[in-house]
């Protein structure tokens, strides 16, 4: 049985939970034997029905909105597709970044065969350290279009790959980053913050997750 989920922020149309690694935010089009579903764990611990508001990968973690109301939900996605709901990252990062600040603007596509998109990320280092494997960098990184892994391509982009982030940093510096850092297989990105309009109040909303402990193995606060 699941654990239950770390309610972050709930009222009578929406709830939002600290999502762990590992599990699907709905369950997936081709279900696998153990399949942890963000969306059906959260259902049952509430007792009512919930709709998905955005997404996150599997092995992100942090902020994930749901709604308990499926106008509120309607109008939260047509905020997404306008870009006025702002959500705000961390990432910890392979290699040296010298700039403070900077903007990809690298375009994107979902597959190979697939068109490629206008994505745009702004990018800022809080913080860098030397390590046994090398600098690690702790970004805050804010998507500014909703592209497919468009973070962690971005950064593959700035020769800089999330660590753990087994696809596109690779299998063997991922194992070995989490060996050496204690991380295990985690791949370091966490959905930090969300601010968005209250769909039903009107109200400005602002969400945050709390430290990821995997994050603290590196950068203890």
């Amino acid at each position: 049985m699941s654990a239950p989920l770390e309610i972050l922020y709930q009222d009578e149309w929406l709830v939002a939970v600290d999502k762990p690694a590992g599990q699907l935010v709905h369950p997936a089009d081709h279900p696998q034997e153990g399949d942890e579903v963000t969306m059906k764990i959260l259902r049952d611990q509430i007792g009512a029905r919930v709709y998905n508001v955005h997404r996150i990968d599997r092995p992100t973690t942090g902020v994930l909105l749901f709604s308990i109301c499926q106008d509120a939900a309607r109008a939260l996605h047509r905020a997404l597709e306008r870009h006025e709901m702002r959500k705000t990252y961390r990432a910890v990062v392979l290699g040296h970044v010298e700039a403070e600040e900077w903007s990809c603007r690298e375009p994107l596509q979902k597959e190979a065969s697939a068109p490629f998109r206008e994505a745009h990320t702004s990018f800022r280092k809080l913080a860098t350290i030397t390590h046994a494997i090398g600098t690690l960098s702790l970004l805050e990184a804010i998507p500014h279009t909703g592209r497919f892994h468009q973070i962690r391509k971005h950064l593959l982009h700035a020769g800089i790959p999330i660590v753990g982030d087994y696809r596109y940093a690779g299998i063997e510096t991922s194992n070995t980053a989490g060996e050496i850092l204690g991380t295990g297989t985690r791949m370091l990105l966490q959905s930090r913050r969300l601010e968005f309009v209250h769909p039903v109040t009107g109200s400005n909303v602002q969400i945050e997750a709390p430290d990821d402990s995997s994050f603290l193995k590196v950068f203890p606060a």
